[in-house]
């Protein structure tokens, strides 16, 4: 009679608030934002502590413009859902778009996260 005993599972890595954000911020880019740059900050007030996230997105293509141009029409006033987090502004800071050789549209945006307590 033989046993089998199944390998250890990999425990799964855990999502930090920035997996999160660049989830919740691809959603609203209709999946067609690629994220090229991420940054994260602290921030800290006398009653508010959170983070400030500074993101450079990618939108390529005809598809990828249009839906990069309904992201930039959106973001200021979606309501996201991260837990344990508020997001407290949401703002479009740059757009820069080419038609040629191929569209695109590279969008910057920073987002102040506060944490919910």
């Amino acid at each position: 009679m033989s046993v089998e005993i199944a390998p250890p599972k990999q425990p799964r890595p855990r999502r930090s608030t920035a997996d999160r954000l660049r989830e919740a911020l691809g959603t609203l880019g209709g999946h067609h934002a690629q994220v090229i740059t991420h940054s994260e900050k602290g921030w800290a007030s006398i009653t508010f502590a959170g983070t400030r996230h500074s993101l450079a997105l990618l939108f390529a293509g005809e598809e990828g413009v249009e839906a990069g141009e309904h992201f930039v029409a959106e973001l200021p006033e979606h309501e996201f859902a991260l837990p344990g987090q508020l997001v407290a502004d949401a703002t479009v800071v740059e757009v820069e778009q080419r038609l040629l050789p191929s569209p695109r549209m590279v969008v910057q945006c920073e987002l102040l996260l506060l944490e919910d307590a």
